[in-house]
């Protein structure tokens, strides 16, 4: 079984950085598509990035493309989610996922061994 800690959230300026990390423990997730999710106060869980099990592949929601990156290091058993240029509409809490099958989906219902998740906040 998979367990996930999400860490690296914290409060940030508009226009800051942060770098959110994803560790795996229980199994390796080298072979599992991993994805990034975020929840916002009175929102519901949506979407924010995935990437393939190879890391050659990834999608992004419309909100985050070309701010945010996301990365893997399977030797690490960890994934990464960049974050650039920080709006105050991107505070959430965010946590990562696993999908053992190798198609990126972008829905929540495909994945599983959900972390706990990592506060960020984007004062302006």
């Amino acid at each position: 079984q998979v367990q996930l800690v999400e860490s690296g959230g914290g409060l940030v300026q508009v226009g800051g950085s942060l770098r959110l990390s994803c560790a795996a423990s229980g199994r390796t997730v080298s072979t599992y598509t991993m994805g990034w999710f975020r929840q916002a106060p009175g929102k519901e869980r949506e979407f924010v990035a995935a990437i393939s099990w190879t890391g050659r592949t990834t999608v992004y929601s419309d909100s985050v493309k070309g701010r945010f990156t996301i990365s893997r290091d399977n030797a690490k058993n960890t994934m990464y989610l960049q974050m650039n240029n920080l709006k105050p509409e991107d505070t959430a809490v965010y946590c990562c996922a696993v999908d053992r099958t190798s198609v990126l989906h972008r829905t929540i219902k495909e994945f599983e061994s959900w972390g706990q998740g990592t506060q960020v906040t984007v004062s302006s």
